[in-house]
């Protein structure tokens, strides 16, 4: 552990003008604040603040940062308060500290939604000043070192899980990849023990038997360049396990059949050193198709430069080779964390870097604790490819995206409009996926807006998150205009008749927001008819039945319009409820088929007579048959069938239909009192976070 004095002069090395007094106070702060906290391997707790601001001082962090990562457990694990330290260390630190502090336990929360809010929480800091994501970087290092003196299995694999899905992308898209790989590969450790001893075995294996090797090809390639004029550093090293271990799982090959097992990275003075270097190792090692990538002209999101080929060595060997500049190569391995050195009077980013924006747009749109983790998920990876808009502007996007997630790459409203698009000025679909270096023009309608099947082939979170809320938004929409025709019943109902101000004075009593919050809450099923007639005329439900027997579906069908003794069925095309208008069609010998005014049978044209018939008075109760499309996820049909429970409908018939990845679609027949009752269904489901289409049929 770093002792104080040496964290100071660590400090004062690379700037010289910082505040020692401050920093021996934050020293000292957090030691008493900690006192005899001990963590899991038994050494005192603030010996993990001091290693995290160690690591701050190897990245020439400005002293702020330093105090932050000194202090940064002690709101949630002390008495200590965000207002404590504004007072004692500045505002600044003060909002550091506070964006890199989890969110304290509520117990409410289930695990998976106490992480997404740390996670929405974390982002949001980090929009605002990135030096919270450089500390937040550091603070999960140090504790993925420490992991292994974690007891529980399952702890430990928790930590390491959530430190590969979001820390380490979130360090390669800041270009921190000496971080990236650390954490790769102690969380890979936990997360298969098995494949992690074996292939560190393979490589110690593979050392011993070449010895050298690794030594004797850097030093080939460095004389093949000195011989060219150029004065080089030449390194080499085993690929990552973790690299190996993905490559492995993704080809569907054994180690045995990776042959680029060795990398080398070649450091030069001057980027035009960095193009003449990889001629000469052209002319003199046969090169590997494919295999080439310029980062230097277009550099990666991150502010990544290099060039990148693989050559094919003595005996068929493959090997791996990075050429870039030594000033590339510190950007490339601390990434955005080299652009804080200290310096008097220097310029730090703001924070406004494309991806981080669409992170923050993710955040606002997300629905629930699984929609933000998945989006953000899918906005951090970074297998990436090139594309440019007709005017040249450059977008990067994960492999796989389509021309959708390039739209809304551009701009959320252009995803939204977009109806057709151009691939290098050809007519594609969609859906098309895109290669590097295509030419996109998207073209778009003022009257289109996102369609659900979308979700089915689009990869990035930004499109994702967009569409999922362009649907909801719609849902809504419908939802409200159901609640609305119900309301109309509802009031129908009332002794006297309801004006703008006793809705504006029911909007108060219910504790909703406006009239459209009214609206949805009685088309979604959220309020029963009972307590909106409350709510208007308080007192109207008193004569009213008990609302368990006034809405249970009861089967008592009669039909007007048909002679006494004359048979009837209800049709299976449309599934006829009470409420609905409907005909009857009547053929020798056979009993009358009831319809709907709308059925498609009727349209297409039948060859018998038609009756003019209507329900009795005392009808309740008929089968309606609706299609609903779910997310298929667990528990998404335990949600539905909650639905048609707590509406007291009973399901006589479910079937699935159809499987689409990543919805199902069924038929469900469900008995019910009458078209309002089904309609209540109808706009319940379509509330409902399962549902993400639900029509009757």
């Amino acid at each position: 552990m770093l002792r104080q004095y040496e964290l100071v002069e660590r400090v004062k090395e690379y700037a010289p003008e910082a505040d020692e007094a401050l920093l021996n106070r934050a020293y000292v702060y957090t030691v008493q604040k900690h006192g005899s906290q001990k963590r899991a391997s038994g050494d005192p707790y603030f010996s993990h603040p001091v290693e995290v601001a160690g690591l701050m001082t190897e990245l020439k962090l400005d002293q702020q940062t330093i105090i932050t990562a000194l202090l940064h457990d002690t709101v949630e694990d002390t008495l200590a308060t965000i207002d404590e330290i504004e007072k004692l260390f500045g505002p600044d630190v003060a909002r550091l500290v506070d964006g890199v502090t989890k969110l304290s336990k509520i117990e409410v929360m289930t695990e998976s939604e106490r992480a997404a809010e740390n996670l929405r929480k974390f982002l949001l800091a980090m929009s605002e000043d990135l030096r919270v994501l450089l500390v937040k970087l550091a603070d999960r290092l140090h504790n993925m070192r420490t992991l292994h003196f974690i007891k529980k299995p399952e702890k430990r694999q928790r930590i390491a899980r959530e430190t590969m899905d979001i820390y380490a992308p979130l360090a390669e898209r800041v270009g921190m990849y000496e971080y990236m790989r650390e954490m790769q590969l102690l969380a890979f450790e936990q997360l298969e023990p098995e494949g992690y001893a074996t292939i560190t075995g393979r490589l110690a294996q593979i050392r011993s038997q070449e010895g050298g090797q690794v030594d004797a090809i850097a030093l080939a390639i460095k004389q093949a360049l000195a011989e060219a004029g150029l004065q080089v550093e030449v390194t080499g090293r085993e690929k990552h396990p973790y690299s190996i271990w993905k490559k492995m799982a993704e080809r569907h090959v054994t180690f045995e059949q990776i042959t680029d097992i060795m990398a080398f990275r070649v450091l030069t003075e001057t980027p035009d050193d960095c193009y003449r270097a990889l001629g000469v190792l052209h002319q003199t090692w046969q090169m590997i198709p494919g295999r080439f990538k310029d980062y230097i002209s277009t550099p990666k999101s991150n502010g990544y430069k290099s060039l990148h080929t693989a050559l094919i060595y003595e005996n068929s060997m493959r090997m791996e080779v990075q050429i870039r500049t030594r000033e590339m190569h510190r950007t490339n391995e601390f990434g955005l964390a080299a652009h804080w050195a200290y310096k008097q009077g220097g310029t730090r980013p703001d924070g406004q870097v494309g991806w981080l924006r669409d992170l923050i747009e993710i955040v606002d749109t997300s629905h629930d604790a699984e929609e933000l983790l998945e989006h953000t998920k899918l906005a951090i990876y970074q297998d990436r490819i090139f594309a440019f808009t007709p005017k040249g502007s450059l977008n990067q996007l994960p492999k796989g995206s389509t021309a959708v997630d390039f739209a809304y790459a551009v701009h959320t409203d252009l995803g939204n409009a977009a109806v057709g698009a151009k691939i290098n000025g050809r007519h594609v679909p969609l859906r098309t996926q895109l290669a590097n270096g295509d030419v996109i023009e998207i073209i778009k309608s003022p009257n289109s807006e996102p369609q659900l099947s979308w979700l089915g082939f689009v990869v990035t979170g930004k499109a994702r998150a967009a569409i999922r809320r362009a649907v909801r938004a719609k849902e809504r929409a419908e939802v409200a205009e159901i609640g609305a025709k119900l309301f109309d019943e509802i009031a129908g109902r009332l002794p006297q008749r309801i004006g703008k101000k006793a809705i504006a004075i029911a909007i108060k009593r219910l504790e909703l927001r406006d009239e459209e919050d009214l609206m949805f809450a009685i088309g979604s099923a959220r309020l029963t008819d009972r307590e909106v007639m409350e709510a208007l005329v308080p007192g109207s439900t008193a004569e009213l039945p008990d609302e368990s027997e006034w809405n249970r579906a009861e089967r008592a069908i009669s039909i007007r319009g048909l002679t006494p003794g004359m048979g009837f069925e209800l049709a299976e095309c449309c599934h006829p409820v009470p409420g609905d208008r409907i005909v009857g069609l009547r053929r020798p010998d056979k009993k009358v088929e009831v319809h709907t005014i709308d059925c498609l049978t009727l349209a297409n044209g039948v060859d018998a007579d038609w009756l003019d018939l209507s329900w009795g008075e005392r009808t309740t109760g008929a089968v309606g048959r609706l299609r609903l499309v779910l997310y298929n996820r667990p528990g998404t049909l335990a949600e539905v069938t909650q639905i048609f429970a707590s509406s007291r409908a009973n399901v006589t018939n479910l079937q699935m239909v159809q499987r689409d990845e990543p919805f199902g679609t069924y038929e469900v027949d469900l008995e019910v009192t009458d078209l309002a009752h089904l309609t209540r269904i109808i706009g319940a489901l379509r509330a409902s976070e399962a549902v993400s289409e639900a029509v009757r049929i």
